[in-house]
């Protein structure tokens, strides 16, 4: 059985089990996840949601803009404005 397969194959309760693991840091028997397990577990649940097509709000990482959508505090809005990332003139080089 390839990843895919068992992925696509993946019991609902189980994906809600591993999302639950991931948003506790800990399994269900209360063992704490590596940070090897977080990520397996992670990129399970991402790949899950993708073939199951689970709506965006309720997906892993999914950030609720609001009211802000499309304003300058939505950061996938581009305002045209760039701005420096520093002035030069404002750093004096210390030789020690």
């Amino acid at each position: 059985m390839t990843y895919e397969e068992l992925i696509e194959r993946l019991d609902p309760t189980v994906y809600q089990n591993l999302k639950r693991s991931l948003e506790l840091g800990k399994w269900p028997d209360g063992r704490r996840m590596s940070p090897e397990q977080r990520e397996i577990t992670l990129e399970a649940v991402i790949y899950y949601e993708n073939k199951h097509n689970i709506p965006e709000e309720q997906r892993t990482g999914f950030i609720d803009r609001g009211e802000k959508a499309g304003t300058a505090c939505d950061p996938t809005v581009n305002l045209g404005k760039q701005k420096p990332d520093a002035d030069s003139g404002q750093f004096t080089e210390v030789k020690v």
